[in-house]
């Protein structure tokens, strides 16, 4: 976890979209969220989803910012892991009924693999349905077997993630007319509901196909995977810099992160698959680090953490939040 030198700070606000994006991200701020499911499952791709409710719960009443779920429609054995097994948008609707504050990510849906007329009207339901806290990410896809499943091109996934994405924005339009190659929309045929402030925050994951300047031109964030520091800070740079010369306004980014919390708050860190096994107090200096070059949000995945997660969430609320704050915690 090299250091790094710093670029000036960008000291333009975000976006106001809804609930979800604003409470998690800030300029110049680091904000801390866990991807589910909230459980140890580092020797097998399935998860038992134990207490995976009380776990969502009870990192919102710990007071981080996001909860974020994956869209992984098969258990593929090369990629080893089948996520929260459920499917995102039905899972975001008993989360939106039994949580108030804490946003809900999704990391990423893999647009060319589904509709854009169902993700648009899932998403802006789920929206609606959570008083606005819904953050979608969306992607192109990186498991070349699930689109033989489908019967769609794996070659062809770019060009169907540009399409489905301009469909999805212009669905949430008022009474939109448009052509696309997924579908026409004309005359009075309108899509309801819709989104819960007018349009749900669509972040894009990783290069999704694009190119750089296309990305940064139309998401309202990115999402993006953890590397050396030194580098991540070159990149996050550069991508801020595309975004200025779009003319677009400033747009946070988010990073991922495995750990294993270990009991030693000195423990060095030790790498991991996309992480760090490594002490709380190394953690919080990785963390101030992030933030130092422009990293607006990480969601810690705690599959390889052996520790008790009960025991992990708290330490980490406890140990980190102060300094990472999210929304106020309930009571």
């Amino acid at each position: 976890m090299e250091s790094t030198e710093t670029e000036p700070m960008d000291t333009r606000k975000f976006q106001t979209i809804n609930r979800g994006y604003n409470s998690t991200f800030q300029p110049n701020r680091l904000s801390l969220g866990l991807v589910v499911p909230l459980e140890h499952y580092a020797t097998g791709p399935v998860p038992t989803i134990t207490r995976h409710l009380e776990r969502v719960q009870l990192v919102e009443q710990l007071g981080f910012a996001a909860v974020w779920l994956r869209d992984v429609p098969f258990n593929v054995p090369s990629f080893g892991d089948a996520g929260q097994t459920f499917d995102p948008f039905v899972y975001l609707g008993l989360l939106a009924a039994r949580t108030e504050r804490i946003a809900l990510g999704v990391a990423s849906i893999v647009l060319p693999l589904r509709h854009p007329a169902h993700v648009a009207k899932a998403a802006a339901s789920v929206d609606l349905l959570s008083g606005g806290r819904l953050i979608l990410g969306v992607a192109s896809g990186d498991r070349p077997e699930e689109y033989p499943a489908l019967n769609l091109p794996f070659a062809e996934r770019g060009a169907r993630f540009r399409t489905s994405f301009d469909y999805i924005r212009r669905m949430w339009e008022e009474r939109p007319a448009f052509d696309n190659p997924f579908g026409s929309l004309q005359g009075d045929l309108d899509m309801l509901p819709k989104p819960f402030s007018g349009r749900v925050p669509l972040l894009i994951t990783g290069g999704s196909q694009q190119d750089p300047d296309w990305i940064a031109r139309n998401g309202e964030g990115w999402i993006t995977y953890p590397r050396g520091v030194a580098a991540q800070a070159r990149i996050i740079s550069d991508w801020r810099e595309r975004v200025k010369a779009a003319d677009e306004p400033a747009k946070p980014a988010v990073q991922s992160l495995y750990i294993d919390l270990t009991e030693d708050p000195e423990a060095v860190p030790e790498p991991i698959h996309l992480g760090f096994r490594l002490g709380i107090n190394h953690l919080r200096r990785y963390l101030q680090s992030l933030q130092e070059i422009g990293i607006n949000h990480v969601a810690l995945n705690l599959r390889f953490n052996r520790a008790d997660i009960e025991t992990t969430l708290k330490q980490l609320a406890d140990e980190l939040l102060a300094d990472f704050p999210g929304p106020d915690p309930i009571e």
